[in-house]
């Protein structure tokens, strides 16, 4: 039986020391050489080691305890290292770059520009490589989800409305432009919240909280802010521009209004012609 799988973290027994480093044991009677650079004096015949499997100059198999940036099954952000005339090659944290096809690029991808791609194997050469068509691989009806759950996301590409991301490494989501209170860049992950399960399964997702549970989270944002602040005080009032409270604390300013009318009512503030300050 096989024992690794092909673009992803496997742990493999040492099976034998060799001239070139460790032979690890791959099963069916196979080995998977770790080359001797990444061999650590404490290593042990017998011993299990957790090695990245992936192919060499020569498309043999080969181990590394270098750490991968992404596997395959994943999307990931990555910068491009050089291209030649058969397309891109990306550094994705191992010694061999990860290569782009020219078939496999929406736009022909520059030097040191970095993309969204989704790593994969291609079933005829064999051979680990990525694609920015993400489209075909994300799924865009999702399963089991509900209003309100937090999950994962990572900046997927801006669209007329808002931005696509993708949810859990899985399913494509939407935010809106007009309920993002901060900047965001392709390839940013983050925690969000699904605002909404749409009737084909398609996910609307906000970066915060949305109503009164957004209110309570940042009042003690707020709250904190003032505590860290010099002398408690926080130059913002009802009257300073949405775009200063936004830049300053990632929200609107009617969220702003809201928490700083929570904490007065709790006696926790003052308010001062220029400010607000610490009770």
């Amino acid at each position: 039986m096989k024992l690794y799988t092909l673009g992803h973290y496997n742990t493999l027994r040492i099976k034998e020391f060799c001239e070139h480093g460790i032979l690890l044991d791959a099963g069916d009677g196979e080995t998977i050489l770790m080359p001797r650079k990444y061999v650590e004096d404490h290593l042990r015949l017998g011993d299990e080691v957790k090695v990245f499997i992936y192919l060499d100059q020569e498309d043999r198999l080969v181990a590394t305890t270098e750490q991968a940036l992404a596997e395959v099954g994943e999307f990931a952000f990555l910068r491009v290292s050089w291209t030649n005339r058969y397309g891109a090659f990306l550094n994705w944290g191992l010694t061999k770059d990860l290569f782009v096809p020219f078939r496999e690029q929406r736009r022909r991808m520059v030097k040191d520009a970095a993309y969204m791609v989704y790593i994969y194997i291609d079933e005829r050469t064999r051979r680990i490589v990525a694609t920015t068509r993400l489209d075909g691989y994300v799924q865009m009806e999702a399963e089991g989800y509900h209003a309100g759950q937090e999950v994962s996301i990572q900046i997927w590409k801006p669209t007329d409305i808002g931005y696509k991301v993708i949810v859990d490494g899985r399913y494509g989501g939407l935010v809106y432009r007009n309920e993002v209170f901060r900047l965001v860049h392709v390839g940013d992950k983050m925690k969000a919240i699904v605002k909404n399960v749409r009737p084909d399964g398609r996910l609307d997702i906000a970066l915060q909280k949305s109503g009164a549970a957004l209110v309570e989270d940042f009042s003690q944002q707020l709250l904190k802010a003032l505590q860290e602040a010099q002398d408690h005080f926080l130059p913002f009032t009802d009257k300073s521009p949405s775009e200063e409270i936004t830049t300053q604390f990632s929200v609107s300013k009617k969220t702003f209004k809201k928490a700083v009318g929570a904490l007065y009512k709790h006696h926790l503030i003052v308010l001062e012609e220029e400010g607000i300050r610490l009770v």
